[in-house]
């Protein structure tokens, strides 16, 4: 049997290069390939798909030896592919984010924009997130993380992908298995609190995000609330097709 070949593997994340998650991760992945870190020189939560577009972006290097960018998620994934990085990476990871990514989430999300930033530019990719801001078994979903990645290793796609994955915050032997599964929806988020600062200037706080509200089987809520990993292949696509023919014929009118 030939040995697995070596992969060329770009990590990067929306918590910072400092955060934990992207620490258990390298060390989960370490043995693998060739390891590449790149991620935000601050937390980037929320960060989305933006690019920086109005100033330059500075490449610094740690003392651990991770890249860090200060711009947003995809900015690193962008920087890494299209002009650090000698030869492309085989693969895009990112996380392991403290939080859940789940549902109406994954439009928001610096983690989830990381991992799209790979796949839009042809590599496949591969978010992970663990569902609780507690953050007491990171190593259960780097392991998680590594056995996707092996997987990817010795069956690879066809084309690109991207993945979605969610890891309840439960030791490994918790944890009941792994489902494939569709996003589900929240509510509508709670609304901005209004404070009054130091200064006496009125500032605004985001409000929570809404309570899952399509969370049936099948959804990544529901798989994640009853101790099952959460895999979702995401698509960029945006398009209603459904409503195509309604638009067409209403601007017809």
């Amino acid at each position: 049997m030939p040995p697995s070949p070596i992969l060329r593997i770009l990590l990067s994340n929306d918590d910072g290069y400092f955060a934990p998650g992207i620490e258990a991760l390298a060390a989960a992945l370490g043995d693998l390939g060739e390891i590449t870190v790149v991620a935000p020189e601050r937390d980037r939560s929320g960060a989305s798909n933006s690019l920086t577009l109005d100033r330059p972006l500075h490449l610094r290097r740690s003392a651990n030896g991770y890249f860090y960018v200060n711009g947003t998620p995809t900015d690193c994934v962008h920087l890494a592919v299209t002009g650090m990085l000698e030869q492309q990476p085989d693969m895009v990871v990112s996380g392991i984010n403290l939080g859940a990514n789940m549902g109406d989430d994954t439009i928001y999300s610096g983690t989830v924009a990381a991992a799209m930033e790979g796949y839009l530019l042809g590599v496949p990719a591969v978010a992970v997130s663990l569902t609780s801001k507690e953050g007491k078994h990171f190593a259960t979903a780097a392991r998680i993380a590594r056995a996707t990645v092996e997987r990817f290793r010795r069956s690879p796609f066809d084309g690109p992908v991207l993945l979605n994955i969610n890891v309840p915050d439960l030791p490994w032997e918790e944890i009941r298995g792994v489902k494939v599964t569709r996003l589900g929806r929240r509510h509508k988020a709670e609304p901005v609190v209004k404070q009054v600062s130091p200064r006496h200037e009125t500032v605004y706080w985001v409000g929570a995000a809404g309570a899952a509200a399509d969370a049936g089987e099948g959804t990544d809520f529901h798989a994640v609330a009853n101790g099952y990993v959460s895999v979702t292949p995401l698509q960029i696509d945006l398009t209603h097709a459904a409503q195509v023919g309604a638009v067409t014929e209403w601007l017809a009118r």
